[in-house]
């Protein structure tokens, strides 16, 4: 019984340590498990956190490019209304002479594009406006039906005077605000505020018809700016391919696809110069440039996302842990960054590109995905997406596409 009692005890208490090691194990294996998602989370929080500082970083950059490209013009559009305040209070008497500030900054705004077409449309809109609301609010009062009258008769009146939107956008607004509030710098009489809007339009139109302008000016530097952002992700690239870091691609990415604003601007702004390259004695003076500058926008815009291409598969690449021989490729990628330095400095100045196509020619003599990697196809395929980005960059700045194209290897 002993005996037969002695195995029984061993097996059960084999049994026992065997259920202990199996819960041992378990928790290990919960543990490990654990761990695991711990990792996976705290790599998602570094993920997050990279990409919101790259974001931020972008953001600012941008932002105080906005802020250089209209200090001067918001610096002259506050002085502007202040001089309005100044004459309405101190040489027409009023005691809030709210609509002369208001007419200058809306007439001028904060851009450099200030055609004297459009701040007298703006300026003659709020004078329509002020003096149409003083007199409704004069002889009829203000209620909900003396706000659609106005505003009615406002714009019908502005359209009579002159085809532009803007000029019945602001008649009515301004029509809107006299009749809504009526009490809002009531001075001078039944004119008063219609004289004041006077004022600051008047102030408005000196500032613009004696301010030199230049149309260049604006679409050189947001050139510069967006030419910038894809130099610089192309620089994250090539240290990314260099160093084998997939972290540094991601940022590449995440640069690249928080550009976009910046070149949106430039196109806008090319294309607003041209606009006034028609029309305006200044803007035909430089129509050739402000036509390069508008062509390359397209250009660089479409190398952008030939880029942004470009990192996604790199990025895909580093990450399967195929890309060997990548020395050869983040040299010409950063080749390409260099030349967007040059591109950039170039558009900002008015200077002809040479610099940069040149690099960017010699670059692609380069581009033969066979000799680059003749045994990897996955870099042979960065090579290609490569070659379709340097036809871009050549294109914008100033190369003939066949020639661009010629440039390039035969496959």
């Amino acid at each position: 019984m002993a005996g037969a009692g002695g195995p029984a005890g061993d097996s059960a208490g084999g049994a026992e340590t065997g259920a202990g090691e199996t819960g041992g194990t378990g928790g290990a294996v919960g543990s490990e498990g654990r761990s695991g998602r711990d990792v996976g989370r705290t790599a998602v929080d570094l993920r997050g956190r990279r990409s919101a500082r790259v974001l931020g970083e972008a953001r600012v950059r941008q932002g105080w490019g906005r802020v250089r490209a209209s200090f001067f013009p918001v610096l002259q559009a506050s002085v502007a209304a202040g001089a309005s305040y100044a004459i309405g209070r101190h040489v027409l008497g009023h005691e809030f002479p709210f609509f002369a500030p208001v007419s200058a900054w809306v007439a001028l705004g904060f851009s450099m594009d200030r055609q004297v077409r459009r701040v007298a449309e703006l300026a003659i809109g709020v004078a329509v406006g002020v003096g149409l609301g003083d007199l409704v609010v004069h002889v009829i009062g203000s209620g909900w039906w003396q706000v659609a009258l106005v505003l009615a008769v406002s714009a019908l009146l502005a359209r009579f005077i002159d085809r532009g939107v803007v000029l019945a956008t602001q008649a009515g607004v301004q029509a809107l605000v006299i009749v809504g509030l009526p009490a809002l710098g009531a001075n001078g009489g039944p004119l008063g505020r219609w004289t004041d809007a006077l004022v600051g339009g008047a102030v408005a139109l000196a500032v613009a018809a004696l301010t030199p302008s230049d149309p260049r000016r604006r679409p050189r530097m947001q050139a510069k700016n967006a030419v910038g952002e894809l130099a610089g992700m192309l620089h994250l690239l090539a240290r990314g391919l260099r160093n084998g870091s997939a972290h540094d691609v991601e940022d590449a990415l995440i640069r690249g696809r928080a550009s976009q604003p910046a070149l949106d601007d430039w196109r806008e702004g090319a294309r607003n110069a041209r606009d006034l390259a028609r029309v305006s004695p200044a803007g035909r003076r430089h129509r050739d440039e402000l036509t390069a500058l508008g062509n390359s926008a397209v250009r660089v815009d479409r190398a952008m996302r030939n880029a942004r291409v470009l990192v996604r598969r790199a990025l895909a690449t580093i990450e399967d842990g195929h890309v060997h021989d990548r020395a050869d490729v983040a040299t010409v990628v950063d080749g390409f960054a260099v030349a967007c330095d040059d591109l950039g400095i170039a558009l900002a100045t008015g200077r002809e590109p040479v610099r940069a196509r040149e690099e960017l020619l010699v670059l692609a003599g380069r581009l033969d995905p066979f000799v680059l990697a003749p045994d990897d196809w996955h870099v042979q395929s960065l090579v290609l997406l490569c070659r379709s980005l340097v036809v871009d960059l050549l294109e914008a700045t100033g190369e003939d596409p066949g020639a661009a194209r010629d440039a390039l290897p035969e496959l």
